[in-house]
């Protein structure tokens, strides 16, 4: 077990690493071809191999990290029946999104994010999905049961609250992702929300209730007694990712942008911290003290 937290911990800090180095890269380095001209052609291959499989190795990476997280605290079971609603059926959501434009409006992936799946989808983008998915439903539940609400309550609202958290990070991260300098995607159409369509931001939301739901009924712990300790993992990748999205968006687009940053920050990273305050802080143990047995007169 305590090589299995090492290796969470190694993953965690990787992807961390990643989003940093990435975003240093898209807002300092690239926007300076000068600096990149003055490097030797090793270092000129290096940076762009790094750069193009940059996306890659973040989000392999915290699947890895959040995988290993849920399999060390809430057993094998729960992370397969978690993570297979997930990534099947994001997957099966995105690849009838850019073949017919629903549930998310017309768009295409892009190079820099990996393989694509039947030409349309990279699959680094279900595992995205599962990563960012289990964190916001983890944090809900837990929240949520630790104020007094159990059975279905907790249940649905934790497929409620998960949800609209994972559609929050969209707020930051589709604008970041498709109209920056750098995009990874792009709409077809012009979009009525800050150049996202509406419906992305149903679609968001829908494919996450869908899969949160249908992981639900396969969860094996009918209780998710989590304290904050145990849920950093879980919001140390949500707020990560939602930093990467924001500070791109705030950097490279105008200002008006800023108005769904604070939007996913109010209905966002505020609920996500108060989730995991809410957990409580984990239980010291108390030892009595002995008391030496009664000795007659």
């Amino acid at each position: 077990m305590k090589q299995l937290v090492v290796t969470e911990r190694v993953c965690l800090i990787g992807h961390v690493l990643s989003l940093v180095f990435g975003l240093a890269g898209l807002l300092l380095v690239l926007p300076n071809p000068q600096f990149i001209a003055q490097l030797p052609s090793f270092g000129q291959q290096l940076f762009g191999l790094s750069m193009s499989n940059g996306g890659v190795v973040y989000i392999v990476l915290g699947a890895v990290a959040v995988a290993l997280y849920a399999y060390r605290t809430l057993g094998w079971r729960n992370l397969l029946g978690f993570m297979l609603p997930a990534v099947f059926l994001s997957l099966s959501s995105e690849l009838l999104g850019t073949s017919t434009g629903f549930p998310f409006g017309h768009y295409s992936y892009l190079s820099g994010l990996g393989y694509k799946i039947a030409g349309l989808v990279p699959f680094t983008i279900p595992l995205s999905w599962f990563y960012l998915g289990f964190s916001t439903y983890v944090l809900a539940r837990s929240g949520l049961e630790a104020k007094g609400i159990n059975g279905w309550g907790a249940k649905i609202g934790g497929i409620a609250i998960g949800a609209i958290l994972l559609t929050a990070w969209d707020f930051v991260l589709d604008p970041a992702m498709s109209q920056a300098a750098y995009p990874f995607w792009e709409f077809q159409d012009v979009g009525e929300f800050f150049g996202m369509p509406y419906r992305n931001i149903t679609g968001w939301l829908g494919t996450g209730l869908v899969f949160m739901s249908v992981a639900t009924l396969f969860w094996r712990t009918p209780t998710l007694p989590l304290k904050r300790s145990q849920l950093a993992t879980p919001l140390v990748i949500y707020l990560v990712n939602f930093a990467f999205g924001a500070l791109i968006t705030i950097a490279q687009l105008d200002v008006r942008f800023w108005i769904p940053t604070v939007i996913s920050v109010v209905v966002g990273v505020v609920p996500a911290i108060a989730l995991w305050w809410s957990a409580g802080a984990d239980e010291v143990a108390v030892r009595e003290p002995k008391i030496a047995p009664f000795q007659p007169l």
